[in-house]
């Protein structure tokens, strides 16, 4: 039996919001790092947080890692500190779950749909109607690994998702606001708050 593990990508500048990190922001009175881990708590063997070049998140029950560079290289980058940090830890055929920290609404079926998706691919991503999300994703590390291997530095999760041939998972049919909605502007923060209070 396989091993889950999963990675919040954290490690984001927040340059359209003034260079903000985003898992300290708050979304219905609740920091978006904690809305995230929130859902994966329980649901997979350890979670791992990429801070990225902002230094350790502090989060009870998490393992907070570091990139490997000091440049900032997108989410890629934390998804290869995650594989880095899990050589000599999981099995070939475990699983890593990565989830962007700005998903405030990650639904509580999202382990357990990609997860499904997994038993026949080596890789599947999250996707609501036309929208999809390369960052959320879950990924079999054996090829996971070797992907990464034959990738760029500055290749990103679309292009990994493609050499793997992924999964597309659709929650348009069980969701009626997309689940994946993220925060990139202030008008994203602002609807993305009107969101939370309407709940």
């Amino acid at each position: 039996m396989s091993t889950t593990f999963a990675v919040i990508l954290a490690g984001g500048g927040g340059t359209r919001l003034g260079d903000v990190r985003k898992a300290d922001l708050r979304i219905g009175g609740v920091r978006l790092l904690g809305r995230v881990a929130g859902i994966l708590n329980g649901q997979v063997d350890e979670v791992l947080i990429s801070s990225g070049s902002f230094g350790d998140l502090d989060l009870p029950g998490t393992t907070s890692i570091s990139d490997q560079s000091d440049e900032r290289m997108g989410p890629l980058a934390g998804i290869r500190s995650a594989v880095a940090y899990l050589a000599h830890k999981a099995a070939p055929e475990d699983v890593l779950i990565s989830v962007a920290v700005d998903t405030p609404f990650l639904p509580a079926d999202y382990v357990g749909r990609l997860g499904e998706a997994l038993s026949d691919d080596n890789a599947a991503y999250a996707a609501w109607g036309e929208n999809f999300y390369p960052t959320n994703a879950a990924w079999r590390l054996r090829m996971l690994r070797s992907a990464l291997a034959e990738s760029a530095e500055t290749a990103g999760p679309n292009a990994i998702l493609g050499l793997l041939g992924a999964k597309r998972v659709d929650w348009s049919s069980v969701s009626a606001a997309d689940p994946f909605a993220n925060l990139n502007t202030l008008a994203d923060l602002l609807a993305l708050q009107r969101r939370a209070l309407s709940r």
